[in-house]
């Protein structure tokens, strides 16, 4: 009980028994800290290591594209600015309105708030929703190939070939 996670405990459930009618709403925030404990599990998981291990394999590549899936959101965003403003001026209204619609557009989510209308918008979201494709698929792709190296080492550094499911 007197450890650190029995105090953040007794902490926790403190304002339940002390409301006297007093607003202990704030107090209870410390239930959050119980939160931390769910990073211990992670020591005991080979598969939580394996993805970490998965993570830190493809970390260049997956820097290295998200620093190009920016660039692709701003260019997007500028480009659909360009064909959209005259046509829709209190939809895209400047250039963070069009980054809203560039980022729904490249995830493939498309609220439908925005959409273009003109014949050059159009033709441009077509190919920005074909970039969209990768943008989704290709870090899938790359953590997928990390796992799997990661799968490959921990059974050589173990010598249990036959460690698969």
């Amino acid at each position: 009980m007197t450890s650190f996670l029995g105090v953040i405990d007794f902490v926790a459930i403190l304002p339940f028994y002390l409301s006297l009618g007093i607003d202990l709403r704030s107090i209870r925030a410390f239930r959050l800290l119980r939160l931390f404990r769910l990073f211990k599990l992670a020591c005991y998981s080979r598969a939580i290591r394996r993805f970490h291990r998965a993570f830190l394999i493809a970390r260049e590549e997956v820097i290295l594209f998200l620093v190009v899936t920016v660039i692709l959101l701003y260019l997007a965003a500028v480009g659909i600015h360009h064909f959209e403003y005259e046509a829709q001026p209190e939809v895209f209204t400047s250039l963070f309105h069009s980054l809203w619609w560039a980022v729904t557009t490249l995830t493939t989510v498309g609220y439908g708030d925005t959409y273009p209308v003109t014949v050059g918008g159009r033709v441009f979201t077509f190919f920005i929703l074909l970039i969209g494709l990768g943008v989704v698929s290709v870090p899938a792709g790359l953590v997928a190939s990390a796992l799997s190296k990661a799968r490959q080492m921990e059974s050589e550094s173990v010598g249990l070939n036959d460690d698969l499911p």
